[in-house]
């Protein structure tokens, strides 16, 4: 069928094609691979050391393992979904929170304008119902 030149042959263009469609690959791509054969594996480490670690340590030591343990795990969940592209990203809340704030702000200081008064020593400040009086 095959003599040992042809089967050589054949295996050095099947190992050349792979190599080409490997070096095609974008980082996302590639990531991804990584994240499907490793993944799993780092974060069921996380798990056991800290299962580990209870069996060892005394108990105030231990919340601070634990926490420790907890935002490793969620560290690295959040970089393999940020690689993959599983989440989109997202604003920020507090900058959507921060900017209805500041329109609100805006509205208010266009419905009621601040006027300020000085006769000698008397400052007077009004604001829509508001007034305040001081003296110098």
């Amino acid at each position: 069928m095959f003599d040992d030149k042809e089967l050589k042959r054949a295996k050095i263009d099947i190992r050349a094609e792979l190599n080409r469609l490997d070096a095609q690959q974008n980082a996302k791509e590639v990531a991804g691979k990584s994240i499907g054969r490793y993944g799993l594996f780092y974060i069921t480490l996380i798990v056991v050391i800290g299962v580990l670690a209870s069996l060892e340590l005394a108990e105030g030591k231990m919340a601070a393992v634990m926490g420790l343990l907890g935002a490793s795990l969620t560290a690295l969940i959040s970089m393999l979904n940020n690689i993959a592209g599983a989440t989109p990203k997202q604003e920020k809340p507090e900058f959507e929170v921060m900017k209805q704030l500041i329109d609100r702000l805006d509205r208010m200081a266009d419905r009621d304008p601040m006027s300020v008064t000085v006769d000698g020593d008397k400052v007077t400040v009004k604001k829509g119902d508001n007034t305040m009086e001081t003296v110098r």
